[in-house]
Order: C-alpha cells, then sequence, then structure tokens
C-alpha cells in the first residue's frame, strides 16, 4: 500500500487544483479501478487502493466538490467497465448508431450520479472530521443497492464481482454481492483512515477481518462433483452472430447447426440451447420441435423461443420439449431489458424515434411472478433467461428452493470482448449465492457447466460453435445470504447510518489542512 500512500499525499493538495484537475484525476483512477473486472481482472487489490486513494483525498472537500469528485470517479469506472454497452447499436449501425454517444454518456454519466449522491451524503452526514471515512463506505453501499433497483435496477460491474474466480469469492455465499463490496469499502475506508491520521491500531483490525475471511473459507462447504448417475447434460452453441441472426437466409443455417450438434455423439439425458434459438413463434413452431425432437433421441430439450400471449403481447421465453416433441413446460422472462427489449414511456418516446434495439414492433411483455420450471431429468429448475442473470433478488422464490439454476443467453449482443466475460462472471456468482450448480448456454458463448461453488466445470469458448457434454454437479445446503438475501445488509447500513448521525459531533475533529 506504499503506493496508495503516496498518491494519497499527491492528491490531498487537491483544495489548490481546479475543479478539472480534480475531477480529471478522479475521472483516471475509476477508470484505473474498472480494470479489476473481466477481461483484464487485476487482483482486488487495486479495487482497494483506488478506492482508498479517492477516500483519502475527498477528506478536505465541501459538499459540493465531493460530490463532483465521486460523480467523476464513477463516471470513469463505468465508462471502462461498461464500455460493450456500443455493441448492441452497432448490430444495425445505420439505424442505431445515432444512439451511441447518447447511450454512452447517458449510462455511465447516470450511473455516476448514484455514487456523486453517495459522496455528497457521507459529508453532509459528516461535515467534519475523519467519521467521513467511515461514512463513505455506508454511503456508497447504500448507492449501489439503489442501483440494483432504481428504474427497474443495473446492478452490472459491482465491487465484489472482482474477487470472483478467487480465494475469496465464498464471501459472496455468506453476505451476498452487496454485503462483500461494503466489506471491500469498509476495508478501503480503513486503509483511507489510516493514512488521514496514521492510526496504526487500524492495522490490526484490518488483520482481524483477514483472518474471519479466512476462518470463513475453512467453513465453506466444498462443492460436490456430480455423481456417477447424474444426469449428462448436453449444452449447444450454436454461435450465430447478431447482424445475421434473424436473416430470413440464415435463419435456417443455424438451426440445422444446433439441430446437427444435439444429433452428435452418444444421446445425453437433456439439452440446452440458448436465448431465442428456435427462430419461430410458439404457435407455428410444431416442424421445429419435431425436428429438434427426432435429433434429441430421447432426451429432453430445453430451449428459448418468442411467443405470444394474450391479444398483442409477445415473450421472450423457454420452452421444455419433450422426446415426443410436446411442450410440457414453459417461462416468460420477467425482468425485460429497458430500451432492449421495451422502451419505457414508449408514448412519449417512440414518436421521437426511440425503439428497443431489439427491435420486435411492439416490444416484448413481461412475464408473471416466475415459478420453478420442471424438467423431468434435472428437476426444478429456476429459469433466468440474459439479464435476469444479473439480478441476485430474481432467485428468491417463494414456491421452495430449486435443485439447479439455469440461464439461457444471447451474449451476441454484447460483442466478443468484455461483456460475455463479465456477464459470465455473475452467472458465477449466482451459483455462489445460492449454492446450486448452473447450466448456462450462451449463444455465442460462454457457455459452461458451473458448480455449487461458482468454479466452471466445463465450457466452450467465445465465438465457436460446439457442444459440451458434463454431468450435473451437486447441490450445496442453502448458504446463509440465500436463506437472508440482503436483510441484513440493510439493517446493518440503517445502524450505521444512524451510529454515524448520533456520533458526528463528539468526533468532529477539522481534517481540512491535513495532508497526509
Amino acid at each position: 500500500m506504499a503506493e496508495a500512500a503516496r498518491a494519497a499525499r499527491v492528491w490531498a493538495s487537491v483544495l489548490g487544483w481546479t475543479r478539472w484537475q480534480r475531477l480529471g484525476t478522479a475521472f483516471l483512477v475509476g477508470a484505473v479501478l474498472a480494470l479489476a473486472h473481466e477481461p483484464i481482472a487485476v487482483p482486488w487489490v487495486l479495487v482497494l487502493t483506488c478506492l482508498a486513494v479517492v477516500f483519502r483525498a475527498s477528506v478536505a472537500l465541501s459538499a459540493q466538490q465531493a460530490a463532483w469528485v465521486g460523480w467523476a470517479f464513477g463516471a470513469g469506472y463505468f465508462a471502462v467497465t461498461l464500455r460493450w454497452i456500443v455493441e448492441p447499436f452497432l448490430v444495425d449501425p445505420l439505424k442505431h448508431g445515432w444512439m451511441i454517444p447518447f447511450a454512452v454518456i447517458g449510462m455511465c454519466g447516470g450511473l455516476a450520479l448514484f455514487w456523486g449522491a453517495a459522496f455528497w451524503a457521507a459529508r453532509r452526514l459528516v461535515p467534519r472530521g475523519p467519521l467521513f471515512l467511515l461514512a463513505l463506505p455506508v454511503m456508497l453501499a447504500w448507492a449501489e443497492l439503489a442501483r440494483a433497483h432504481v428504474l427497474s435496477g443495473f446492478p452490472w460491474a459491482q465491487l465484489s464481482y472482482s474477487i470472483v474466480g478467487t480465494p475469496a469469492d465464498h464471501l459472496l455465499a455468506w453476505i451476498g454481492p452487496h454485503g462483500t463490496s461494503l466489506l471491500l469499502l469498509a476495508v478501503a475506508g480503513a486503509i483511507a483512515l489510516s493514512l488521514a491520521r496514521g492510526w496504526t491500531l487500524i492495522w490490526p483490525g484490518l488483520v482481524a477481518v483477514l483472518v474471519a475471511v479466512i476462518g470463513l473459507a475453512a467453513i465453506t462447504p466444498k462443492a460436490p462433483g456430480a455423481v456417477a448417475d447424474a444426469p449428462m447434460v448436453r449444452i449447444v452453441q450454436p454461435n450465430a452472430p447478431q447482424h445475421l441472426k434473424w436473416d430470413v437466409a440464415w435463419m435456417p443455417v443455424f438451426f440445422d447447426r444446433a439441430v446437427g450438434l444435439t444429433a452428435q455423439g452418444v444421446p445425453p439425458d437433456v439439452v440446452v440451447w440458448p436465448e431465442t434459438s428456435i427462430p419461430a413463434l410458439l404457435d407455428f413452431a410444431e416442424p421445429w420441435l419435431a425436428q429438434m425432437a427426432r435429433a434429441g433421441r430421447g432426451a429432453e430439450i430445453v430451449a428459448g423461443i418468442q411467443r405470444r400471449g394474450a391479444g398483442d403481447a409477445f415473450h421472450n421465453a423457454l420452452v421444455v420439449i419433450s422426446p415426443e416433441a410436446e411442450v410440457t413446460a414453459t417461462y416468460d422472462k420477467a425482468h425485460l431489458v429497458p430500451f432492449g427489449e421495451y422502451v419505457p414511456l414508449s408514448w412519449v418516446l417512440e414518436p421521437l424515434g426511440l425503439t428497443g434495439v431489439a427491435d420486435l414492433a411492439r416490444g416484448f411483455t413481461p412475464g408473471g411472478d416466475p415459478d420453478l420450471v420442471e424438467v423431468a431429468a434435472l428437476g426444478r429448475v429456476r429459469a433466468l433467461i440474459c439479464y435476469e442473470g444479473i439480478f441476485p433478488e430474481e432467485i428468491d422464490l417463494g414456491s421452495g428452493r430449486p435443485d439447479l439454476l439455469m440461464v439461457l443467453t444471447n451474449d451476441a449482443w454484447f460483442g466478443d470482448h468484455a461483456g460475455p466475460r463479465q456477464h459470465l462472471v455473475q452467472s458465477q456468482a449466482r451459483a455462489i449465492e445460492q449454492g446450486l450448480p448452473m447450466i448456462r448456454a450462451a449463444n455465442t458463448g460462454i457457455s459452461a457447466m458451473i458448480d455449487a461453488r461458482g468454479r466452471i466445470v466445463a465450457s466452450l469458448p467465445l465465438g465457436e460453435a460446439g457442444y459440451l457434454d458434463a454431468r450435473l454437479p451437486g447441490v450445496l445446503p442453502p448458504p446463509l445470504y440465500a436463506r437472508t438475501g440482503d436483510r441484513p445488509l440493510l439493517l446493518l447500513l440503517a445502524l450505521c447510518t444512524l451510529g454515524l448521525a448520533l456520533a458526528r459531533r463528539r468526533f468532529a475533529v477539522d481534517l481540512s489542512g491535513v495532508a497526509g
């Protein structure tokens, strides 16, 4: 952390800088913080270092100045992490390309408002003194929770996802993604406080946190492997580029490719195709389903399709197809992508030329309350279609615990770089949080079998057509987070906020002259 200390001392002179110097530096530090995520995925120490630098440098700022620094910090972070958001608009650039600058500025600048509000609220809550460095993690945790829910929510790029695949990712099973983010933020705040005040007593506390993390790892159950008689699952990856996927000349090509991959090798127990991989409405899909059933050779097939609902409603759906080509179960996607699968306030925006990127005439209609899907060879499945897989709370069902998770997605929308890899990490996080194995079928990749600890058992490379056969891994007992959700976190944040409000006068020590 010597580099962090030196950086903090340099930036602690921010009161003598112009506004643009402060904002530019904050933006650059946020951009560096984004490297903690895929595809770079540098060690999570980067998260703590960048956060500690910004926390420390914000101590001497007014509420308004802190808000601008927080906004610029978030804008840099989201601009780099979410750079893949331009990809959907490039599928049909003549029609949607003009939206790119508005999407990038609106998305990154809009999400950064949550961080700016957190910095402002922390300074308002603690106008003076070192408690600001403890208030800021709490306010940022509130901001990230709000980002996950406001206007249908967009919890992509949570700080906690930077630890997926590391020895510390078991924390997701105990305290979930938001709780893990709070822990990272709190550690960063403690480091910043040590830099600001020279409080060496903080370091034994950080060592205690490390010991606790290691202790939780020791008592976290290991993921059971697949037993010999576990169902054999075939995951099909047809690799249909988005700009060709709905071309009438190419639709049968990609469908026949998926059928051919289904028919190869030893017949499995279940075959899983990706989102919207059947190029017909369910009402008119009987010939297509019959062809799939023949290729399955006795296997059930789970596949994505579009279907007509009541009236003019259309659904992005999943169907379970029996060996006799009968549809035995359906699931309609409930959490749709704003400006992708539907246009919010369409009665205002569509006359202005703003349409959903998916470009169905009137958009999709969300399904009803999600329920478990029965697949005879697998048991009770919690199906998640694409966007739904980024929401931890989507899996919380009143109908009981599923036997596994299943994600059907079309990541061709996300390009071939950061987006699909970040989406995969979030699927791994869902498996860890629930202690359940996951079958993940992605059109262009990355398709994978994931065990109940989030480890990838088998996968297909991004951008390649193929299939993989893997036995379904075992199930773990419900982790703490699967039983409690974010309720303990909400209580903790409420208590911390109240405690900070009550304690701020006692510890109101002016740090405005502290340079490190």
